[in-house]
């Protein structure tokens, strides 16, 4: 019987595999449990629980009384210890469970018991009275005598009963096939095409020869017809796929769909309208991402919040932060800023390039031939500047870069001028959690090379753009930015650690060439100076090949440079050359994505689709976007645009990786405090928030559980708790609002 189940599993398998492109699983040995005593019949044992816990036998489970008043999940735990675990194999992790009163969160791990204390595995449901039967698969990456089982139930402000049984890690199971549901065949952009745009689509169908195609309008009538162009094995997702070009449509409406292979897509606009609100959504995220200010309710409903790390209980503040032990003997006030992703950490390298892309945005709506800098004026973002006078993209920035500029070392200290990698939490604070409730003590990180350039670049930049608002504020910008620039010169070659990354990311970086080129470029463009333009013509980055298939990321700064060499008007000698290795590079991601049967300028090494995918994808776009700004060449145009299309649903899971945009979207971003899948009372990520996307390296025990041998475009899952490809984070969301601006402006 085992036998013809395991046979009859692993036909499943491979059925599932050949529609979603996701991979069969191995072969398994027999299922062995790995508990003891999961069914708690006559006792307790070998389970042990946290000295604030009280648990025993209650109706054949075991019932633990959990305190209020813990912070992190692990703080209040039930677990069993000395699981054997086999480097892998599959298993089951079971469990029945329940919480009263209803409501409360439990997670769910198979870890280490001893430190580092590595998880494999995590879940975290939140549990009814009445309760209910959880079951998951994973495969151990690790060979360990020392497993860990335990439901962690901390972190809850009031007290609360937890109550399992049938407790069970089972060794040999086969490992359950993810299958996602990608809905219709028929792949197109979600939300909306522009009526002189390219409108694409792509076919998932069997067939190898072409078949015919038909648009419908809202009503159901066809308003135009064609053939689709097979294009055989899509080596992004594993499909055989076609393309389908209706692009010589172009009455706008809304609600068309369209049909081949006996397939209906889901519906989308014709019009520029979506993009209008797209520019302004991904950039009023960031108001709601504000660190150390009361966010308001009636200029965000539903998202109103107290302020996070204030000098106010639970948080321990960050207007007196000092510095990891060893580092420094001072403290900083480094309130405000952006929380930079999902948590509560504040960044300063991915800061700078999220806050440059911003800057980006506004300056080249100022100096571009199509841009519509009042698009993005006072007034446009409902923020609580809003009305000063001072284009609401500015001032939102501006909290940023205020935050920035606390973060330089002060005067009179060894390292004057550099400024701090980061500012996190001591150690890593479980979800949800608000902003306001991290009781986590903060520290200081220390100075790197990398970080005072991302502070010299932007302040730079700053100088040029808040002149005409805030003279002082622009020449304080600029003195700080001349200040980390001699200051990374002195130090060029602090580079954060890798290991550092208890309680935040680590943003480590070895290389510090491409930050000198950005912040040469940005303090010459804002000057004039000669010293910086030498600096500029000599750097390697400046002939160096730069636009890769991975695009530009916080890591690789060298084409923040370069674009805005190409773009803002100068006297840097060689400036054309600059301008023809822009155009060259746009060539290149024009190329790639005309290979890609889903259209997109994006095509990594070995298909490793990267961390953050959905916002290189897009800066890749930007690159042709500037093309198309430098020669007015509509093939540039055309291709910036339909970079969008992958974005918002012309992609393999045919989901839109934009919060509220689109029939099917992400909305279960890994977030703290926007975490509605764990607790109803929290709201999902704000409309315009852009999901990190495809991650062939599936980091989070998560997505292993699901995504094993996952290939390209598949390596996604709208979780919240799939941390590596389902973050949301402010260098990401930069990338959309550079983009969406760019398609709201070509309507």
């Amino acid at each position: 019987m085992k036998r013809r189940r395991t046979v009859l599993l692993a036909l499943t398998a491979l059925l599932g595999a050949a529609l979603t492109g996701l991979p069969a699983g191995p072969a398994v040995a027999d299922e062995v449990e790995q508990l003891k005593n999961g069914t708690f019949d006559t006792t307790t044992d070998p389970w042990w629980t946290t000295t604030n816990v009280t648990a025993a036998l209650s109706g054949g489970q075991l019932c633990a009384d959990v305190p209020g008043g813990t912070t992190n999940r692990w703080d209040a735990a039930v677990g069993q210890n000395d699981v054997t675990l086999v480097k892998g194999e599959s298993y089951k992790f079971s469990f029945k469970a329940s919480g009263s009163p209803e409501g409360h969160v439990v997670r769910a791990i198979v870890g280490l018991q001893v430190s580092p204390y590595d998880t494999y595995f995590e879940v975290s449901p939140q549990l009814s009275v009445s309760g209910d039967t959880y079951s998951y698969t994973f495969t151990s990456p690790v060979d360990t005598t020392q497993g860990q089982v335990a439901l962690q139930a901390g972190g809850s402000a009031d007290a609360w009963r937890l109550c399992m049984d049938d407790v069970s890690l089972l060794g040999g199971v086969p490992p359950e096939v993810y299958h996602p549901d990608t809905g219709p065949r028929v792949r197109v952009n979600q939300v909306a095409y522009l009526p002189s745009g390219p409108k694409n689509a792509t076919l998932v169908t069997d067939a190898v020869t072409k078949l015919p195609w038909q648009l419908r309008n809202a009503g159901g009538a066809t308003v135009a017809h064609g053939w689709t162009v097979p294009r055989g094995t899509d080596v992004s997702s594993g499909q055989n796929v076609h393309s389908i070009d209706f692009g010589g449509y172009h009455k706008a409406g809304k609600g068309y769909t369209l049909v081949a292979d006996g397939e209906t897509s889901r519906p989308f606009d014709i019009g520029k309208g979506a993009y209008e609100r797209l520019r302004l959504d991904s950039v009023k995220y960031y108001y709601t991402q504000r660190s150390g200010i009361a966010i308001r309710d009636d200029l965000r409903p539903g998202y109103g919040r107290p302020a996070g790390h204030v000098d106010v209980a639970p948080n321990q503040g960050d207007s007196r932060v000092p510095c990891q032990p060893g580092v420094c003997d001072y403290t900083l006030d480094v309130t405000g800023g952006w929380y930079d992703a999902g948590d509560h950490g504040k960044y300063v390298v991915n800061g700078g390039i999220a806050t440059w892309e911003l800057l980006s945005t506004y300056e080249r709506e100022r100096l571009a031939r199509t841009g519509e800098s009042e698009r993005l004026g006072d007034g446009t973002l409902a923020i609580p500047e809003s009305g000063n006078k001072v284009p609401d993209i500015l001032d939102e920035a501006r909290w940023e870069l205020d935050f920035l500029l606390k973060m330089q070392v002060p005067d009179g200290q060894p390292l004057a001028g550099m400024a701090h990698h980061k500012i996190h939490d001591a150690q890593w604070t479980g979800l949800p959690l608000l902003p306001s409730d991290d009781p986590q003590k903060r520290e200081l990180h220390p100075p790197s090379t990398q970080a005072t350039l991302n502070l010299a670049a932007t302040a730079a930049q700053a100088a040029r753009l808040y002149r005409p608002y805030d003279r002082a504020f622009a020449a304080k910008a600029l003195s700080a930015a001349r200040k980390a620039w001699s200051a990374a010169l002195a130090h060029p070659a602090m580079y954060a650690s890798a290991s550092d990354a208890t309680g935040g990311g680590a943003y480590d970086d070895t290389n510090a060439t491409d930050e000198f080129y950005w912040a040469a470029a940005e303090l010459y463009l804002t000057t004039g100076e000669k010293q910086f333009a030498e600096y500029v013509l000599n750097s390697p980055q400046n002939t160096a090949d730069i636009f890769g298939p991975n695009g530009f990321d916080w890591g690789r700064t060298a084409a923040a440079g370069r674009l805005d060499l190409a773009t803002v008007p100068s006297k840097l000698p060689g400036r054309d050359k600059i301008r023809r290795s822009v155009v060259k590079g746009a060539d290149r991601y024009l190329a790639t994505l005309a290979a890609q049967p889903y259209g997109m300028p994006y095509a990594p090494d070995n298909n490793l689709y990267d961390w953050g995918s959905s916002h290189q994808v897009l800066n890749n776009g930007v690159v042709l976007a500037t093309a198309y700004d430098i020669t007015g060449a509509s093939k540039y145009r055309d291709g910036a645009v339909e970079t969008m299309d992958y974005i918002l649903g012309r992609n393999a899971l045919n989901i839109s990786y934009v919060t509220g945009y689109g029939e099917v979207n992400s909305h279960n971003q890994h977030s703290r405090w926007y975490a509605h899948e764990l607790d109803p009372n929290l709201p999902n990520p704000p409309s315009g928030t852009l999901a990190g996307g495809a991650n062939s390296s599936i980091q989070d025990p998560y997505a292993q559980s699901k995504l094993q041998g996952c290939v390209g475009q598949f390596c996604y899952i709208d979780d919240i708790q799939s941390w590596s490809t389902n973050e949301t984070a402010i260098n990401w969301n930069a990338a959309l609002a550079r983009m969406s601006s760019f398609v709201a402006d070509q309507g």
